[in-house]
């Protein structure tokens, strides 16, 4: 009986756990009309450096966790709802605490209630972006039937008001990246880019956050620096339009320009990431003379390296990738040679880690006793690394054939 009645209460504890992914509703507001429409709502893609690796709120039946900020200078509300509380139910049971863990990461001067924020939406005509012009464009919106003009800044913490607003943009971070952490703004090595929509309201021309990148400039001996990409958001609602490889390319002709830096690395790159850099650096490395077909169908070659760092600030393990790339867009795989050529062009570079091994296995033959060397020969099997090293040819192979596709539709 006492095991029925726990399972029973454990039943009715679980309706109280809520999925935070799903609770959080995230917006980004232009018209008054915005707050009420689902549309305009987006969800977070991670929720676990607030909530746990469960991403799990528990003690509450409908749960929603508003965070909505208006469009330009992000300012917040933040309001809490749920149809039932388990401590309103049951006794010596504790709901946890969701508006202290959100108050951990969002900034203070936040609305609570939805009157003050269309009061302060009014006020949004206002803003404008913060810091030196770089690049504007403009992209084709379907659903409008027009264009629309996209700007991209540098700023920097001199900027009246921007610290504030980073406070605000900063937190979408913790819900889109995964190992997301907060830098330290008081290090003037950073470099902010944002990118902003103009749009019209009542005849006015506002602006709308669409992304940023933080970049931090390390500083090389003598007397160089290598600026390295640490965060990078294009906030959902923009994603697919194109708005990364805009501000990417935009980012990397900026330090083009600076004889002081050496070249331009990222910080622990995410896929997603790794593919917009090839598409970028190969859009700008595909018109250096040292990458005509020609030269390419020569092999990689100390030219193309220098070229890439001294034009384009592109370090040597990129300018490699750029040359696979190009090289496959100028080999026509339909020929039995050229396609061999360029096979093991590419697997010699990836055999490197293999070879590696190699002659780690030639120093425990020295070292090791019989047994102790059976373990490792097991663990460094022939036939695998030669499977491993074909699908990861073809996976290359299949990554670069997307860059291309992309580059043709540019």
């Amino acid at each position: 009986m006492c095991l029925f009645g726990l399972t029973a209460m454990e039943k009715k504890l679980a309706e109280y756990k809520c999925n935070t992914n799903e609770a959080i509703q995230l917006k980004l507001v232009r018209f008054p009309e915005d707050l009420e429409d689902d549309n305009t709502t987006f969800n977070p893609e991670y929720s676990h450096q607030v909530f746990g690796d469960d991403e799990v709120a528990f003690g509450y039946k409908g749960l929603k966790i508003l965070l909505y900020y208006i469009a330009g200078n992000l300012s917040t509300l933040f309001r809490i709802e749920y149809t039932s509380k388990v401590n309103e139910r049951f006794d010596c049971v504790e709901a946890d605490d969701v508006e202290s863990k959100i108050r951990e990461i969002i900034p203070p001067g936040f609305c609570t209630n939805t009157d003050d924020f269309v009061s302060l939406l009014e006020k949004e005509v206002n803003f404008k972006p913060f810091g030196m012009l770089l690049h504007t464009y403009s992209v084709h919106n379907e659903e409008a039937g027009e264009d629309i003009t996209y700007q991209i800044y540098k700023a920097d913490m001199t900027c009246p008001g921007f610290r504030e607003y980073h406070e605000r943009l900063q937190t979408f971070l913790m819900w889109f990246i995964e190992t997301a952490s907060f830098i330290d703004v008081d290090d003037e090595r950073w470099n902010y880019f944002l990118v902003f929509e103009k749009y019209n309201k009542d005849g006015a021309t506002l602006f709308a956050t669409v992304g940023y990148m933080t970049v931090y400039n390390y500083y090389v001996y003598p007397d160089k620096t290598r600026p390295r990409v640490s965060q990078m958001l294009i906030l959902p609602p923009f994603q697919g339009e194109g708005h990364g490889a805009q501000l990417l390319e935009t980012v990397h002709r900026y330090y083009m320009s600076s004889p002081t830096v050496l070249d331009i690395t990222a910080e622990d790159p995410s896929e997603n990431y790794v593919k917009l850099r090839d598409f970028v650096l190969v859009k700008l490395c595909q018109d250096l003379l040292c990458f005509s077909p020609g030269k390419l169908m020569q092999g990689f070659s100390q030219e193309m390296v220098m070229e890439a760092q001294q034009k384009l600030k592109i370090n040597k393990q990129h300018t490699r990738r750029v040359y696979e790339i190009l090289r496959l867009r100028a080999t026509d795989m339909g020929d039995a040679e050229q396609s061999r050529s360029y096979r093991l062009d590419v697997k010699r570079r990836l055999i490197g880690p293999y070879k590696k091994k190699q002659r780690e296995l030639a120093k425990m033959r020295r070292c090791l006793r019989p047994e102790e060397l059976t373990n490792q020969l097991n663990q460094i099997d022939l036939n695998m690394q030669h499977e491993q090293l074909e699908e990861s040819f073809q996976q290359l192979v299949s990554d670069y054939r997307r860059v291309l596709e992309r580059l043709a539709q540019a």
